[in-house]
């Protein structure tokens, strides 16, 4: 009987991923153009304007402290996802998330539960608590990659987004070739620029691939 145990607690780096699931970083430049390859989806006044208030935000709710992931989606999630209109049919966005990924070359199931929303089973949205990662997105980079391998596929790639609401990292998995990417991280620390916006435009992107 295989013998079941805790994504948390199995999967603690890249390597135990690269193992596990016989995973690699794509050495190809070309594989995840989906999060800078111009054009990206045009924003509107109004969408640039909900991205600055959100920012704005942010930036109040940060100076009172660290932010739960709870907090986190109230403020800054949940507005995105209403601004780019997946609350609506035909999408359906999903709350905590539990997974199980059977491993048959050791007779192991690993399983876990996620703050993640979940779109059309192909794009994962990832909240973390910044104050238990550290601010780092890439801490929640080995758990992201093993529940999105729980995710069935019918052989497309899968994308995720990791956020703690000032730091973005976007995240291609093409499970069956073994193979995953990540974008650039985007934040919302820098004084002069907005990258919510490039956020956006790459959720819009995404989001109409998965509407193929």
């Amino acid at each position: 009987m295989p013998k079941t145990i805790g994504i948390i607690r199995a999967i603690t780096n890249l390597r135990d991923v690269h193992l596990t699931f016989n995973l690699a970083p794509s050495d190809d430049e070309d594989f995840f153009p989906e999060w800078f390859q111009d054009p990206l989806p045009e924003l509107t006044d109004a969408e640039r304007l909900r991205c600055d208030q959100l920012r704005e935000r942010y930036q109040y709710y940060q100076t009172a402290g660290a932010i739960t992931e709870s907090t986190v989606n109230l403020i800054l999630v949940a507005p995105l996802l209403e601004l780019l209109g997946v609350f609506q049919p035909p999408y359906l966005v999903r709350g905590e998330k539990y997974i199980k990924v059977a491993i048959e070359d050791r007779d192991q199931i690993l399983e876990g539960l996620i703050d993640v929303l979940v779109m059309q089973e192909q794009l994962w949205l990832v909240v973390l608590e910044s104050k238990r990662y550290g601010f780092s997105v890439m801490q929640a980079l080995p758990q992201t990659l093993s529940y999105m391998m729980g995710n069935p596929s019918d052989g497309a790639p899968a994308y995720g987004l990791i956020t703690t609401g000032e730091d973005y990292l976007f995240v291609k998995l093409d499970a069956q070739g073994g193979r995953y990417d990540l974008s650039d991280k985007l934040t919302l620390s820098k004084r002069r620029e907005n990258e919510l916006y490039q956020v956006v435009q790459v959720l819009k992107r995404l989001i109409k691939l998965g509407n193929g």
